[in-house]
């Protein structure tokens, strides 16, 4: 060490960390879209961050058939009819051979020098034709190729090239998409033993790694109704890379389940009880479209935790939908009595109720009620509370990871920790919490193999599901009569 003489400063980190902001609501969406209507597509299986409705189309197309193009239902939700943002999308149409079917030299007729073809082309494999067993006409010379508002490959012959007036039929050859082929093992995805890539719903794992986001919301509306999805769903939702905790929604078959008594027998015929899923019956309608409840109600949670600085101690039960109605998968239209919306609510299940202020999600309970009485699991809020607790103090004091096991370090994420929680506390969205560094739970053994256990307590405020007036007749107002 130099030899000093004279006055000199140095400095230190500060003992208090500020805590990282974790965004509790960030929804995973996983289904088909129309890839080939993607300016900028993104790749199949691969998890895609939108902060705006125009970002989403172009990396995964849009298309108003949402039976066979899932993911457009959410874009429109998320983007359109209740204006949150970002999200994840997951696609996981042509990532399969059989999710792509080659035509070859499909003779479609001219009118006015237009040729369409209504099949899902994917438009960098057309190749067009005078004759079969002709040469390829050569792009933006002898025709322009573009899609319509209905999704149609629209070809049009420009003045000057090959198409001359009359010529037809023109012949096509190209891939098209095959969104009937996607199914359920699809969704729920894995890992490809010749890629050794993620597929489907196992893609969560790359969400944070691949952002620096937690996922919060994991859903798959036109898909979650299959047991399979649900119960992949589900299982991912448990430590996700390791260390977080997210919730998914899942809507019932509306198709089978038609009543809200079946909704009940269909739940516990099915095994759906989990502290960190959601389980919703009927679909909703607006404006004649039919959407899922699942995809309403991701967003709901999304727009009530904006509202309340993104903390997400508020539930969703009787917050607004966008709808005008409730149905079944035919059509039928639903209207529960707030009574039946209650059992339904009583065994686990949340429901649109229109009762006071239009329709509103109604339900508080994770499917995990009412077998498990815990309300730390069983109550929406609480449960999503404990999970954005727990991602904001992983991400907090990660970078405490390997540094020394002494006092400095003990006082440090104690002490932050219990700021943080004392300002949540001030603010409402805690009744209570602290940190402590219990001697009973962290023994020598473990100290000294540098494993420190740090006891959290917290109260989230329980939602205000039940409040009573009781009315008494007094007859001692009798003698105002006389005042």
């Amino acid at each position: 060490m130099a030899y000093k003489h004279g006055i000199y400063s140095s400095e230190q980190a500060t003992s208090l960390v500020p805590m990282t902001e974790t965004d509790g609501g960030l929804i995973t969406c996983f289904g088909t879209a129309p890839l080939h209507l993607a300016s900028k597509p993104a790749a199949p299986n691969t998890p895609v961050l939108c902060y705006g409705y125009d970002e989403a189309v172009a990396a995964l197309g849009y298309s108003d058939d949402w039976e066979k193009y899932t993911l457009c239902e959410m874009i429109k939700v998320h983007f359109a009819l209740f204006n949150m943002a970002p999200i994840v999308f997951v696609n996981v149409l042509g990532g399969k051979e059989k999710h792509k079917a080659k035509v070859d030299d499909k003779a479609v007729e001219v009118a006015d020098g237009v040729a369409v073809i209504s099949d899902p082309v994917l438009a960098d494999t057309l190749i067009v034709k005078l004759a079969s067993d002709g040469e390829a006409l050569i792009p933006d010379t002898d025709y322009t190729a573009a899609f319509d508002d209905a999704g149609n490959m629209v070809v049009t012959a420009i003045d000057g090239g090959a198409i001359t007036e009359g010529a037809t039929p023109l012949y096509m050859s190209y891939t098209m998409l095959v969104p009937e082929n996607a199914e359920p093992d699809d969704i729920i995805g894995g890992i490809n033993i010749s890629t050794n890539r993620a597929e489907g719903i196992e893609t969560i794992e790359e969400v944070f790694p691949r952002f620096g986001l937690v996922p919060g919301i994991n859903i798959a509306p036109g898909w979650s109704h299959h047991p399979g999805v649900a119960a992949a769903l589900k299982a991912k939702n448990h430590n996700i890379c390791g260390h977080f905790n997210s919730i998914s929604i899942c809507d019932m078959p509306t198709d089978s389940v038609k009543s809200y008594s079946e909704a009940v027998e269909w739940k516990n015929k099915n095994n759906f009880a989990d502290k960190d899923c959601i389980l919703c019956w009927p679909l909703l309608t607006l404006g004649g479209k039919k959407y899922h409840l699942s995809a309403q109600l991701a967003s709901v949670l999304n727009y009530t935790d904006s509202q309340h600085g993104d903390i997400p101690y508020y539930s969703p039960s009787n917050k607004s939908l966008q709808a005008d109605g409730a149905c079944l998968e035919d059509g039928t239209e639903i209207f529960l009595n707030n009574t039946q919306a209650a059992y339904l609510n009583g065994q686990g299940i949340v429901t649109a109720l229109n009762f006071v202020g239009g329709w509103k999600a109604w339900g508080n309970r994770t499917t995990i009620y009412p077998a498990n009485t815990d309300v730390k699991d069983n109550m929406i809020s609480n449960r999503r509370m404990f999970n954005w607790v727990g991602a904001t103090l992983i991400t907090s004091f990660w970078s405490k990871i390997d540094e020394p096991t002494n006092k400095r370090l003990i006082e440090t994420i104690v002490d932050s920790a219990n700021i943080w929680l004392n300002g949540l506390t001030a603010m409402g969205a805690l009744l209570g919490g602290r940190v402590e560094f219990r001697e009973d739970e962290n023994t020598t053994t473990d100290l000294m193999d540098g494993k420190l256990y740090f006891h959290v307590y917290m109260t989230p405020p329980a939602a205000a599901r039940d409040i009573e007036f009781v009315q008494e007749y007094d007859p001692e107002y009798i003698s105002t009569l006389f005042a």
